[in-house]
């Protein structure tokens, strides 16, 4: 199977000297992990994450894309093997990867994420998710709870490169909170242009996170959390006891390195 196969070709992207603000508002409207940018001949040059947007505090920021895109870790052409690709992102650590024509013609095509990958094999080969959760859950959980600072929690998502973590109380899980979130919520984060004036108080976790989280038993299927994972269009998913104690999560990172074993 050829990545041109699997790949995302509507997925947006912005050229380099378009506003960052720009950027932001695609990335939010859109729900997307990252946005390829481009010269004005749509050939690529990098890439603006979650991560890279929220050092943008104010709505009327000049900085441009180019200020603020990073390489990508890893680019793909339109005939590179699925598998072969993917196994190169995982041991990148990245979930997407903007795809060109080929490794000479750099013009952008797409982008191919690690649900590209998963969503066909949960009807091709099932067979290859029916571990239980718990052979492959990550026992020892970065968490938060509800009354900690936005901004401190920021940091230590950046300081451990998370794009979410669950949020507990007294060992109970209570929610979840995502770059998502944190980019939906217009919370001020501790970014360099917080230097001129604005930054402001720190919110709670409480006021942003999610609740209502899908979460899954340690002998839930990994299939299960698969398709839970396609269909919600979410990262990660906790896992809790029968009292709803947390005890692992599963992302999908570890779907992945399942179905290319």
């Amino acid at each position: 199977m050829l990545i041109k196969e699997i790949m995302n070709e509507r997925h947006p992207f912005i050229y380099e000297d378009e506003l960052a603000t720009r950027a932001r508002a695609i990335i939010r409207d859109f729900a997307l992990r990252i946005l390829p940018a481009t010269d004005d001949h749509k050939k690529l040059l990098g890439k603006v994450s979650r991560r890279d947007i929220m050092t943008i505090s104010s709505s009327v920021s000049p900085i441009r894309v180019k200020g603020i895109m990073t390489p990508a870790k890893h680019v793909a052409a339109m005939d590179d093997d699925v598998a072969t690709t993917i196994k190169t992102m995982l041991k990148a650590d990245v979930w997407y990867a903007p795809v060109v024509t080929s490794a000479q013609d750099k013009t952008y095509r797409g982008v191919v994420g690690l649900e590209n990958f998963i969503e066909p094999l949960i009807r091709t080969n099932p067979e290859k998710l029916l571990k239980d959760v718990s052979e492959l859950m990550t026992k020892n959980v970065v968490t938060c709870c509800p009354e900690d600072e936005v901004g401190s929690i920021w940091r230590l998502m950046q300081e451990k490169r998370l794009g979410g973590l669950p949020v507990v109380k007294n060992g109970r899980l209570v929610g979840m909170l995502t770059q998502k979130d944190l980019l939906e919520s217009g919370s001020v984060l501790p970014t360099f242009e917080a230097q001129k004036g604005r930054f402001q108080a720190s919110s709670k976790i409480s006021s942003i996170m999610k609740t209502g989280v899908t979460a899954v038993k340690p002998s839930t299927k990994m299939i299960q959390v698969a398709k839970v994972m396609v269909s919600k269009d979410v990262g990660r998913v906790p896992v809790e006891d029968e009292n709803g104690k947390l005890v692992g999560i599963v992302d999908r990172e570890d779907v992945t390195r399942m179905l290319v074993k």
